[in-house]
């Protein structure tokens, strides 16, 4: 507050500086732009006690102000009403960024009478303050006809304070509305981004169950192989829910380890362990308003399972190393490749939170079972890898179509992705031919077929996964970066050699 303002506002009374900070409560309770303008109008009546108010804001590209927000008898029909930006006191306060008292607009050259025209209301004196932030008009509020008496000095002075608050949180509220329809975009990105590829019956079902929970708050496991789409399908279940303005954010249970998981998910005080030199929120309270996707919920070892049953049931928690407890308003998708009822049976699951999680389970299907949609996918996954290429879109020759379509995808739509764009590369830029697809899809390997010979290919392949698996201390996501295949390549390959870590 500059000098001026603060002697102006030494001369208040109580129940003007009263007023004053119950309008700024009201108004900064909400980052709403509209609810913003509307409390600016109705406080400013109330404070500067007039029959009816508004708040002008300029739209500096067409040189117009623009009637926001009224109150008082007829403010309906002003609202939307504009008007070009050199007319009337409300322009000339925004040319000069000076507030003004005028006790008789009649006997005023500058008045607008257009307005008083238009909704049928006899303005008698006026006071109106400009809205600045950052050294520019952003706006005018407005106040009409004091109930009792005449505006004063002390009224300006007010009014003036008023209208400072009013432009930063118009100004706020605006930045908030940016913030939301950027978030929109991003959001609207992301589905085009990440397309729900497929017209079969499995995958339509699967859409409609996710368009019927979404607009609920229940919790929805989704349930499938691995590289069945668990994420596209949680952060579709999000975009089409009442929270898609909020955040969505994804948790790896399996990366983390069980302490870093809980401070990962629930945040932690500083001091609460070596190396938290602060404090840090977790995931929930970064979610709050949206929804946190845990995927492979069934890595959570029991120890973090009970703290997020105490999220499902109250929404509270506590930091890691905190007493004091913490509010969130999260909705939970989970995900997992696991049987729980299993892991249920051998202990390493609770059965009360897989009932929480379990509202509303949606079973993805595995490629095998919606092999009507490999043709699309593979057209979609060539196009999106021909295209960081900047090459044409490939064709595919009759046997490779074939071949793609006999495989079963042990490694699912993500398998089928990454083998797309390795068939790019390999092509050239010509048709993708079976020689451009991995020897196990052409058929050049299956486990019923192997060669007994000890330099058969089958030998040579096994015996290069089991030393690379040696070499990373048989950790397969590091094995498989070796490799240069994906994880669920590796898995696949493990399984069908039938690898077991003894040998």
């Amino acid at each position: 507050m500059d000098e001026k303002t603060h002697k102006a506002s030494s001369a208040f009374s109580h129940e003007s500086l009263r007023l004053l900070a119950e309008a700024s409560s009201v108004i900064n309770s909400t980052l709403d732009l509209q609810t913003v303008l509307d409390r600016i109008a109705a406080s400013a009546s109330k404070v500067m006690q007039a029959e009816a108010g508004s708040v002008l804001v300029l739209d500096k590209h067409r040189s117009k102000l623009v009637f926001v927000s009224a109150t008082g008898e007829r403010s309906e029909t002003v609202i939307g009403q504009e008007f070009d930006s050199d007319l009337g006191i409300a322009g000339r306060v925004t040319k000069t960024g000076q507030p003004e008292i005028v006790h008789d607009v009649q006997a005023d050259q500058g008045f607008y009478r257009q307005m008083d025209t238009i909704s049928h209301f006899k303005t008698r004196m006026l006071m109106a303050a400009p809205m600045i932030a950052e050294s520019e008009v952003i706006g005018v509020v407005e106040v009409l006809n004091r109930v009792d008496g005449e505006f004063g000095e002390s009224d300006l002075h007010l009014l003036m304070v008023f209208a400072n608050l009013a432009a930063i949180a118009t100004r706020n509220a605006q930045a908030h509305e940016r913030l939301k329809q950027k978030h929109r975009e991003l959001c609207d990105q992301v589905l085009r981004d990440q397309k729900i590829i497929g017209d079969s019956n499995a995958i339509r079902e699967v859409i409609d169950l996710c368009n019927k929970v979404a607009p609920s708050s229940a919790s929805v496991l989704l349930l499938g192989e691995t590289g069945t789409g668990k994420e596209l399908f949680a952060k579709y279940v999000h975009n089409a829910s009442p929270r898609a303005d909020e955040p969505f954010v994804p948790v790896h249970c399996a990366a983390l380890t069980e302490t870093l998981l809980e401070s990962e998910l629930f945040g932690h005080e500083k001091g609460a362990f070596t190396g938290a030199v602060s404090q840090q929120i977790g995931r929930f309270e970064s979610a709050d308003g949206g929804t946190v996707f845990l995927d492979e919920i069934g890595e959570i070892p029991l120890s973090t399972q009970v703290k997020l049953l105490r999220v499902l049931q109250d929404q509270t928690f506590e930091r890691v190393g905190g007493m004091s407890t913490v509010q969130c308003d999260v909705r939970i998708v989970a995900a997992t490749n696991r049987d729980l009822k299993a892991e249920i049976a051998r202990g390493a699951f609770r059965e009360d939170l897989f009932y929480r999680l379990n509202v509303f389970p949606v079973t993805l299907p595995p490629m095998r079972k919606r092999r009507e949609d490999i043709p699309q996918l593979v057209d979609y996954f060539a196009t999106q890898a021909a295209e960081k290429m900047g090459v044409p879109p490939p064709r595919l020759s009759t046997d490779a179509s074939a071949v793609l379509m006999s495989y079963d995808w042990p490694g699912n739509v993500r398998e089928l992705q990454n083998i797309m764009e390795r068939a790019v590369i390999l092509s050239h830029g010509e048709p993708i031919d079976i020689n451009d697809l991995p020897v196990e899809i052409a058929g050049g390997i299956t486990e019923n077929d192997a060669p007994a010979g000890e330099s058969s290919l089958w030998d040579f392949e096994r015996t290069m996964i089991i030393k690379s698996l040696k070499d990373q201390g048989w950790n397969q996501t590091q094995a498989a970066r070796a490799l240069g295949i994906s994880r669920d390549n590796l898995r696949y390959r493990v399984k069908k050699y039938r690898i077991k870590k003894d040998e």
